[in-house]
């Protein structure tokens, strides 16, 4: 069966950089809804209309996949408005202070005052090679088009980052 819109597809997924090593892979097939923009459109359209067993790598620059780093969404935020025991990696709802504008941001500097607080993609501004296998291709029922489907991890979903990034 060919991979058309409004088929369910089955993929093993790797995810590399630009040096070539593996960032992420799929534990188990991922499950997406072809043409319902879940996944990153240059993926999608390298496997429309192919079918199980098809393999095939894609290279996605930034712009294609989590957007490019934007310096608007760093932040220098007082440690004193974040509390005591702020540590790198920590996420924020938010910019303390500021509106809310539906983002985490992550601690990626600290110094003795000052936390520096980014609202990027962690993946933001890298060029990134996806290696995809096809291990099943079937139609998607009308429920199976309106469920959730969690199953397209973060590392490939299509999001509202910049580009066609991904949530965090």
């Amino acid at each position: 069966m060919k991979i058309t819109a409004g088929h369910l597809v089955s993929l093993q997924v790797k995810m590399y950089d630009a040096q070539g090593e593996l960032m992420e892979e799929s534990e188990v097939p991922l499950v997406y809804l072809h043409g319902a923009g879940d996944i990153f459109p240059k993926i999608e359209q390298a496997l429309e209309g192919q079918e199980t067993g098809f393999a095939t790598s894609v290279w996605l620059e930034p712009e294609d996949a989590f957007g490019d780093d934007d310096v608007r969404l760093l932040h220098l935020v007082a440690l004193a408005k974040l509390g005591k025991d702020v540590d790198l990696g920590m996420q924020f709802e938010g910019v303390p202070g500021q509106p809310q504008d539906g983002r985490l941001y992550r601690v990626v500097d600290l110094t003795d005052d000052v936390a520096v607080l980014d609202g990027n993609h962690p993946l933001a501004g890298r060029a990134l090679r996806f290696d995809v296998e096809v291990v099943g291709v079937e139609p998607a029922t009308e429920a199976m088009r309106d469920a959730d489907r969690a199953e397209v991890p973060d590392f490939l979903r299509v999001g509202e980052h910049g580009g066609s990034s991904t949530r965090h």
